[in-house]
């Protein structure tokens, strides 16, 4: 189906991460799991698989700060594959179970003997020159960015020497031709994760599962992006950030959150069209049917905090283009792609935005239950043209979350569903899923009724986040699946 017409009909969808999914090797991967959970989603009806970004994490594996916002992650290369092409041989991937720190070595490996195939296989080269040709607008900065931070002991690149900092052409020039190997395997780890990637998405949209994408609005600070395109964030002589991003006092945290990133020069932005925006968005539509703008209330206004700020309470609202912002991604996503994130504290000027722009909002039920019968995240007040989760990454599992409720909030929603609390976490999915809203997304962890144990992120904190992960394959059995379709058959969401 045409993605413009995706959310033209009921549909449901799951939220899992592909590195959530089982995998001998670490984290999960785009090898045999991600097939096996296609085949799950299609066998149990759902038309929709929900990741959040994609690209490769810092340290803290926040896939919301990632080193580029164009680059896939090479944690999420399978190694099956690899070996199935003869780039890896068993004795790697031996190695790799006794060991998994040493994936980034046998990914080298791979690089090289990949290198040595050039030569006698022509159309191999071939392939990789036409990839490198289709990526050129981000490709080999990325991938000087990344040998060079490997080369500068991972220091951020603001702290690095001023002739590199400040990309001097000859300095740029001499790092490229040292270092040319590694930037040649980090080209190698892209040029496959877009082989592997596409092989699997279009698998799926054989089996009528579609691909739901995430687009953090702001990049981090270290990071090819910035690096490479200073002029277009507000950014000092040095590279250090003039001012940061972050939210107000929230939900999340009573001091707001300091996110570190820098901010747009959106005037600059302004100048070439919108142009890095343009590129960013049709890169992640080439890998996913919709799209999730987060922080969507970030086109209207930022919060903008002062460099140097004890907390994110100290910041305001500084304006940002939305109409001719949104224009230009609507140009380069094509009709009924885009989907806004519109939680936090949002205005009439922020909703008014979303829907001159037709994009469709989010519902979270887990919101609903502040007593007021005009929460518009209670069933009674969702809207069509939404989208409609039990939770998202950032809250606790469904189950976590009851479990944590006080007495009063535990029996005004057991209330409002006329359940017991034996029920939970599928009261919120059958709400989720019977709810008029016209896409329904429900954690995985839900499905599988996991507790707290198993949450992804705890918003605010910088430690013990994004590292769920299934234990097996056994969660993606013919019985659930079977299960789980009945349900959808009940709400009208099979496709």
């Amino acid at each position: 189906m045409n993605a413009a017409g995706l959310l033209a009909q009921r549909r449901a969808g799951v939220l899992l991460h592909p590195t959530s999914l089982p995998s001998p090797y670490g984290p999960g991967d785009l090898g045999h799991a991600a097939w096996r959970f296609v085949e799950f989603l299609a066998a149990a009806g759902f038309s929709v698989w929900q990741m959040l970004p994609v690209a490769p994490p810092h340290p803290d594996l926040s896939p919301y700060d990632a080193f580029s916002a164009f680059a896939g992650n090479p944690a999420l290369l399978s190694l099956d594959w690899l070996h199935d092409r003869g780039f890896v041989d068993a004795a790697d991937l031996q190695r790799v179970l006794r060991q998994p720190g040493l994936r980034e070595t046998v990914l080298a490996t791979a690089a090289s003997r990949f290198a040595a195939r050039l030569a006698e296989e022509p159309p191999l080269r071939a392939d990789i020159e036409a990839f490198r040709e289709r990526n050129a607008h981000w490709l080999p900065d990325y991938c000087l960015f990344a040998a060079l931070h490997e080369a500068c002991d991972h220091q951020p690149w603001y702290r690095w020497p001023s002739a590199l900092r400040d990309r001097e052409p000859s300095a740029l020039a001499a790092a490229a031709q040292q270092h040319a190997v590694r930037v040649d395997a980090i080209c190698f780890e892209q040029y496959v994760f877009d082989c592997q990637w596409h092989e699997l998405r279009t698998y799926a949209l054989t089996r009528g599962v579609h691909f739901f994408g995430d687009v953090p609005i702001f990049v981090a600070h270290d990071s090819a992006d910035v690096w490479a395109s200073r002029g277009l964030f507000r950014v000092d002589a040095d590279g250090a950030l003039a001012v940061e991003t972050g939210v107000p006092p929230d939900y999340f945290s009573a001091t707001g959150q300091r996110w570190g990133n820098p901010h747009y020069d959106w005037d600059a932005m302004a100048r070439h069209g919108f142009a890095w925006w343009r590129a960013r968005i049709a890169l992640q539509r080439e890998r996913f049917d919709l799209l999730r703008i987060d922080h969507f209330r970030g086109f209207e206004a930022c919060w903008e905090i002062p460099a140097g700020a004890l907390t994110a309470a100290e910041g305001h609202w500084a304006p940002a283009p939305g109409d001719a912002l949104l224009e230009a991604l609507l140009e380069a996503a094509g009709p009924g792609t885009l989907v806004a994130e519109d939680l936090g504290t949002i205005t009439p000027a922020v909703e008014c935005l979303r829907r001159a722009h037709a994009l469709p909002g989010m519902h979270i039920l887990q919101f609903a239950f502040d007593g007021d019968p005009a929460n518009p995240y209670l069933p009674h007040n969702h809207a069509r043209d939404a989208l409609v989760y039990t939770g998202t990454h950032d809250n606790d599992t469904t189950l976590g979350w009851f479990r944590g409720l006080d007495d009063a909030a535990r029996a005004q929603m057991l209330d409002y569903f006329g359940t017991a609390a034996a029920d939970m976490p599928f009261t919120l999915v059958r709400a989720a899923l019977a709810s008029v809203s016209r896409l329904a997304i429900v954690p995985m962890q839900d499905l599988l009724r996991l507790g707290s144990e198993s949450r992804m992120n705890r918003p605010g904190t910088a430690r013990g986040n994004w590292c769920w992960q299934l234990e097996g394959e056994h969660s993606f059995s013919a019985e659930h699946a079977a299960q789980l379709r009945l349900m959808l058959l009940r709400y009208g969401r099979l496709c």
